[in-house]
């Protein structure tokens, strides 16, 4: 077998040889030829008749220019105005870098660190490229203001395809979302129920669950899945997060016509606690019910073990269940309102989107992990930022079996009612 490589590697070694040599015979070959064009072209000028003299001495001139001299290669290349970014940027104020890219400046240049390996790019000999910062700030721009390629392209004065390629490298999902959005260790979770527990008087409580819809444009394929009950085209976001409003958990994506519970049945979220992967084993007694951990969710959800929800509003609610649901909506308000603050800083995710599903997802779970970026960093959110006050929306009656009836736990309404005396005595 050896012997047999050896052979093939000697033939490979002889052919590559004589190609080479092949190759230099037909450039001295093509040197020779031009060589001897020119000879006679210079001939031919210098035994011109009188009558062509002056013709003769033109070409001759000519031809030493064209000899003496050779053209460098270069890329042609628009011209594009900088001013905005080169001049006006560099004396923004901590007030102006907040309202212009929703973060300071020392968390931009944070940002820019983390993207380096991705986003860098170097200087070619033809061409320099667009350095670091303008490609992070330009993806910036384009998820906080939701603007059109052509307009961010003339800002920043680069072309659409530059931006488009900044904004689908910057929100690549292995980019800033596995370090930002985490899953909880056993320390962290017993940090977020202490923190429950202490603010709502709600014991294992360690999160609120909800969904929004992210406009879109409608897709050329299966775009009657993507429209929803309220009347235009979306993807759904459901996000988990903690008492201090940061996403430990979020799932973007499928069409805006699903129910958030069938979004959560086809989320990670409800695979692993299927296999009692969820949660880890902490269980506090309350009333001879062992309790765990848990999260809070509306009436749109499934009741469970490790979900809860308030009592259905059927008109006969006792004065203490009004009391246990007006604690869970206190507890549960927080996610609502840090996907209003997520799509108030990041006005991507308000207007409709004209980009890829795919990139509208991925833009999606960038704009999360970029709220808990600038949450962990204490970035100031500004209320001018929210969206603005639209009609309410349709309310569908929930009947009185999904309060905990099919297609609920064992023991997961009994932990309701347990709850319920817990916090109203």
């Amino acid at each position: 077998m050896e012997n047999v490589d050896v052979g093939i590697l000697g033939m490979w070694l002889s052919v590559t040889a004589r190609r080479k040599l092949l190759f230099q015979k037909r450039l001295e070959a093509a040197r020779r030829n031009t060589e001897e064009k020119y000879r006679r072209v210079w001939e031919i000028l210098q035994n011109s008749d009188d009558e062509t003299s002056l013709f003769a001495r033109r070409h001759m001139r000519i031809f030493h220019s064209l000899q003496s001299c050779r053209r460098r290669p270069s890329v042609w290349k628009f011209n594009r105005a900088t001013e905005w970014w080169d001049v006006i940027v560099p004396s923004f104020t901590s007030l102006q870098w907040l309202q212009n890219f929703r973060m300071s400046e020392e968390t931009f240049i944070y940002l820019c660190d983390k993207t380096r390996p991705v986003m860098g790019r170097q200087d070619t000999t033809f061409c320099e490229c667009v350095p670091l910062k303008k490609r992070v700030a330009i993806a910036l721009w384009k998820l906080a203001t939701g603007s059109e390629y052509r307009t961010v392209g003339h800002l920043f004065g680069v072309s659409r395809t530059t931006v488009c390629r900044c904004v689908q490298e910057f929100c690549a999902e292995l980019l800033l979302v596995p370090d930002q959005i985490c899953f909880p260790d056993l320390e962290k979770f017993a940090e977020m129920a202490a923190y429950s527990e202490n603010r709502w008087g709600i014991l294992q409580c360690i999160g609120a669950i909800d969904g929004s819809h992210i406009p879109i444009l409608a897709p050329q394929e299966y775009h009657c899945d993507y429209f929803n009950h309220k009347g235009w085209h979306s993807i759904i976001l459901q996000g988990v997060v903690d008492g201090k409003g940061l996403f430990w958990n979020v799932f973007a994506g499928l069409p805006g016509s699903l129910h958030d519970a069938r979004v959560l049945r086809l989320s990670t979220l409800w695979e692993l606690a299927s296999r009692s992967n969820l949660f880890p084993v902490h269980t506090k007694n309350i009333g001879g019910v062992n309790v765990g951990y848990f999260i809070l969710g509306d009436s749109a959800y499934p009741l469970q073990n490790w979900l809860l929800k308030p009592f259905p509003d059927t008109g006969r609610l006792t004065p203490e269940q009004q009391i246990y649901n007006k604690k869970i909506w206190r507890a549960w308000v927080v996610v609502e309102n840090v996907v209003g603050r997520l799509k108030g800083g990041w006005r991507c995710l308000m207007k409709r989107n004209d980009c890829d599903v795919k990139l509208v997802k991925s833009m999606t779970l960038t704009c999360c992990a970029l709220h808990n970026l600038c949450e962990n960093h204490g970035e100031t959110y500004d209320i001018d930022w929210n969206a603005p006050v639209t009609a309410a929306e349709p309310v569908v009656a929930v009947t009185g079996h999904r309060g905990g009836g099919q297609g609920c736990p064992r023991g997961s309404y009994a932990l309701l009612e347990q709850l319920n005396y817990y916090m109203t005595c």
